[in-house]
């Protein structure tokens, strides 16, 4: 059975002092009950040990944003997949749409990406999703199929087990734009139905896809009730404990 997760993604927000009181806070807003769904934090790099280290990790996972595409060597200012999993940290957010945009992430860097989790043991978030241009012409299934095909459809049956899908409707993201939960299902149920073609339907029933776009506390219900949405991938929300937790608590 697939697990339910919420997962928020930092970005670059938090001094380290500022990142382990949000961490401590939300591990004592958990405490009192054991959440209903994988709780996930996705830190800055240098938050990981330290975060790890403060929370109770039965209840909440860290993630590291990124990961580099190479095992090690002379590749100054960046992170390895080694050296993320030495921390603590359990999961690494990979393919996204801000990577991709801003630093030119191709799908056979991200392959790589993944690869190397995997084989130091950290579950990848894999991301996908597409632009408004590319929702406004109905290419959206076709472009989000071309990534999934170039970058994780080429694992082996073992490996794909092993990862998470985030879909981002990058078009609904600080665009004032905003996906219905209509749309929202559609989409996820499309990458399930991927799954099943490519792996077979008992993988992609026990494959959690989660949604990346804004999901907050007014309409996390409703987006998690729907049959193909697992949890989602939180910006914004992820930063006050309070807000967060009414979306952990959607479930």
């Amino acid at each position: 059975m697939r697990k339910n997760i919420v997962a928020g993604n930092w970005k670059m927000n938090k001094t380290l002092q500022e990142g382990l009181a949000l961490a401590t806070e939300l591990n004592v807003a958990l405490a009192k009950a054991k959440p209903n769904c994988e709780v996930v934090i996705g830190t800055p790099f240098i938050h990981l040990a330290s975060v790890v280290a403060a929370i109770d990790t039965k209840k909440i996972h860290v993630a590291a944003q990124n990961c580099a595409d190479n095992d090690s060597g002379a590749y100054t200012g960046e992170v390895s997949a080694a050296m993320i999993k030495s921390t603590g940290a359990e999961y690494v957010i990979l393919g996204h749409s801000e990577r991709r945009g801003y630093y030119g992430e191709t799908s056979d860097i991200l392959y790589d990406k993944v690869a190397l989790a995997l084989t130091n043991g950290l579950t990848p978030i894999f991301c996908c999703g597409e632009a408004l241009e590319v929702r406004n012409a109905n290419e959206q299934n076709a472009f989000v199929k071309t990534q999934l095909e170039e970058a994780v459809f080429n694992l082996s049956v073992d490996d794909f087990k092993k990862i998470v899908i985030a879909y981002e409707p990058i078009w609904a993201i600080g665009t004032g734009v905003t996906a219905t939960t209509e749309q929202a299902q559609e989409m996820l149920a499309f990458i399930r139905s991927l799954i099943v073609r490519k792996f077979g339907k008992e993988i992609a029933e026990n494959t959690s896809i989660l949604y990346g776009g804004s999901c907050n506390a007014k309409n996390a219900p409703e987006l998690f009730a729907q049959p193909d949405i697992d949890g989602g991938l939180i910006g914004g929300a992820s930063l006050k404990v309070a807000d967060f937790k009414a979306i952990i608590d959607a479930f």
